[in-house]
């Protein structure tokens, strides 16, 4: 046995029945809804709680999304072009591989960018939204935490077409004799 076939064994191109697919998809899908436009949760959750820090938890939760609001306008604004055109360049090539060639790594990987390029169409809208209207305080709060359940709703969603596709997959490939 050569190298070659030693590491396709441990990495399986059978995307939707390896455990290190389903590990990659919980791990993406819990830090993607863990960080909020770059603001972990736990700095949300603490500025929205009353108590005696509650000023500085928000002030450092305004500083904090004020940064990564204008990171991800910036590059949206001089980059964005290029980025959706290598982008939806990716993905086309993505599903062609996925729809024409069956390529169960591109189905996989294309499961995962679909959803993660609606994902950074929502969080530029959502930067966009909270720079024009200046948010702070609790409306700030409220505009982060609206971002983070469309962001697991969005996840849900995915996962579970993802899992719907992978079964289907796995029953119409699963070897005869099971």
């Amino acid at each position: 046995m050569n190298w070659y076939d030693t590491v396709f064994e441990v990495i399986d191109t059978r995307s939707f029945s390896s455990i290190w697919y389903w590990i990659a998809v919980a791990v993406l899908w819990s830090s993607v809804s863990h960080w909020v436009l770059g603001v972990p949760f736990d700095l949300i959750a603490r500025a929205r709680r009353s108590g005696p820090r509650q000023a500085e938890a928000q002030a450092d939760l305004s500083d904090l999304v004020r940064v990564n609001v204008n990171r991800l306008l910036y590059i949206s604004e001089v980059s964005g072009a290029w980025l959706g055109l290598f982008g939806s360049a990716i993905l086309t090539a993505l599903l062609v591989m996925a729809v024409l060639y069956s390529l169960e790594l591109a189905q996989a990987v294309l499961f995962l960018a679909v959803p993660m390029a609606i994902l950074g169409a929502m969080s530029v809208g959502t930067a966009r939204r909270i720079q024009k209207r200046e948010e702070q305080g609790a409306a700030l709060i409220r505009r982060l935490m609206i971002h983070r359940f469309l962001t697991q709703l969005l996840g849900v969603v995915a996962i579970f077409v993802t899992a719907l596709f992978g079964m289907y997959k796995n029953v119409y490939v699963a070897p005869y004799g099971f």
